[in-house]
């Protein structure tokens, strides 16, 4: 079997290939280190390689016998480059870690090895995932495929690269402020905010954060729900961390479930949003009443989201990167700066207020489901942007306060603890692709799955294969 037909194929595929012994997971290394090659230097997706660490972990698995190699059975996942592995470069994408190679990895990262995951690279992030544009000082910009002038968008957005050009079959993200979902977007993916606890990870510096998540991304919503199985289960070291459900999300997503009704906001009533997404992500909403789904135009109130989130990121950003504020201040770029001291000036008034808000629009958004089984809007409220611009400044004739307003329509979703997964929803009349998200309760990331998959097939835009890096027109 050629490189080129194992790329082109599904991870769900590709892992039964696997579990038959049709193909090892050297044969896939040997397949994607040549499309590294080809590809990422165009694109600059995957910064961090180590196929000969990747491929002793894969011996040591084709060692094991075929039952006992986990979900993945020898899936190769890159891991963003927030989360640290064992033996290899992982930066946080900061200078002030530039060379940092961690003896031990997150419990994510141990998690999926027991579940079969070859690690084979590590995958670009802004530092310290703050702006959702993926540049660093260490590593440089990543670039959209489908126009490599432009922004992946972030802070996921090396795994959302290296999925639509076929450097993965699966990817790990995370998501606080739309971290996955919006490189989802830009590069024409799938990617899922889960609900909190769903993917233990290690806990660093608070032990109960839930507005940060761990994730799964792929080119698919059957591949995403694999990754999102591989990825979930209890840990001791997470002590938020939720059992696994007794059905797989793989089996939920085919199951064949379809909505009653669900609710299209193209703006949840917090944001602008440009009209080419509005019009793109309303057509693909309504195609959903070619499957007898009853689609309505509302949203739950959430109007507090801007106020709310701008203190509760910044809290988080005081209370992880504090420390670092003090001690290499000249390597911080000037949004986290600006989010650190935003974080560490909040007054208690400020931090109370902002948590009663949290609490306040998710009971609304939990009584708005009793009407509507899914919640879907844009997930970016711009197409692709170029890759030189930090952020979006400005929308529909909105000028943004700051670098993280922007993001509101995915930060909204953050605070009400949904499920939510982007998907594929179009492209703009020049070929780019814009995203729809599929939202559900927190704790009904099966329905949010079985959603997205049911207007996957409608749209039927395929997204599978995977595309060579694109340059802009002359």
């Amino acid at each position: 079997m050629s490189h080129a037909d194992l790329i082109a194929m599904s991870a769900v595929e590709i892992v039964r290939l696997l579990n038959k012994g049709d193909v090892s997971p050297l044969d896939l290394l040997d397949a994607l280190e040549h499309r590294v090659g080809v590809v990422d230097g165009a694109v600059n997706a995957l910064p961090t390689v180590d196929f000969g660490k990747a491929r002793a972990a894969a011996r040591a698995l084709m060692a094991r016998p075929a039952n006992e190699r986990g979900l993945l059975a020898g899936m190769p996942v890159p891991i963003k480059d927030l989360t640290n592995v064992a033996g290899m470069r992982s930066t946080q994408g900061s200078p002030i870690f530039a060379d940092v190679v961690p003896e031990k990895s997150d419990i994510l990262v141990e998690h999926l090895e027991r579940e079969g995951a070859i690690i084979s690279a590590k995958s670009n992030t802004p530092e310290f995932g703050a702006g959702a544009n993926t540049f660093t000082e260490v590593f440089g910009a990543t670039r959209n495929p489908w126009n490599t002038a432009l922004s992946a968008a972030g802070s996921s957005g090396g795994a959302a690269v290296a999925l639509a050009t076929g450097m993965a079959w699966l990817a790990h993200g995370s998501d606080m402020g739309g971290s996955l979902r919006n490189p989802a977007s830009f590069c024409g993916v799938v990617g899922m905010r889960p609900t909190a606890g769903r993917v233990a990870h290690s806990c660093a510096l608070k032990v109960d954060a839930t507005l940060g998540v761990q994730g799964p991304m792929a080119r698919t919503v059957e591949d995403c729900a694999l990754l999102l199985d591989a990825m979930a289960g209890e840990e001791p070291g997470d002590p938020l961390s939720k059992p696994r459900p007794q059905t797989s999300f793989l089996a939920a997503t085919r199951a064949g479930w379809r909505p009653k009704r669900v609710a299209f906001s193209p703006d949840l009533g917090v944001t602008p949003v440009d009209p080419r997404v509005v019009e793109i992500t309303r057509r693909a909403a309504h195609r959903l009443a070619e499957a007898g789904v009853v689609v309505e135009e509302a949203h739950p109130d959430l109007s507090e989201a801007h106020d709310c989130f701008q203190t509760l990121r910044a809290l988080s950003f005081a209370t992880s990167l504090s420390g670092l504020l003090r001690s290499h201040r000249d390597k911080l770029k000037p949004e986290v700066i600006w989010n650190i001291e935003k974080g560490l000036a909040l007054t208690p008034d400020e931090i109370v207020e902002a948590e009663h808000q949290r609490a306040a629009m998710t009971t609304r958004a939990l009584a708005f489901f009793e009407t509507y089984d899914l919640l879907l809007c844009p997930t970016t409220i711009v197409p692709p942007f170029p890759v030189e611009e930090r952020y979006v400044k400005q929308c529909a004739g909105h000028v943004f306060d700051n670098y993280v307003e922007w993001l509101g329509i995915v930060y909204a979703i953050t605070l009400i603890c949904g499920a939510s997964v982007s998907v594929p929803a179009g492209f703009t009349s020049d070929g780019l692709p814009v995203g729809l998200q599929v939202v559900a309760p927190a704790n009904c990331d099966a329905r949010a799955l079985a959603g997205a998959k049911c207007l996957e097939d409608i749209l039927a835009l395929g997204t599978l294969r995977p595309i060579d890096p694109r340059a802009p027109a002359a």
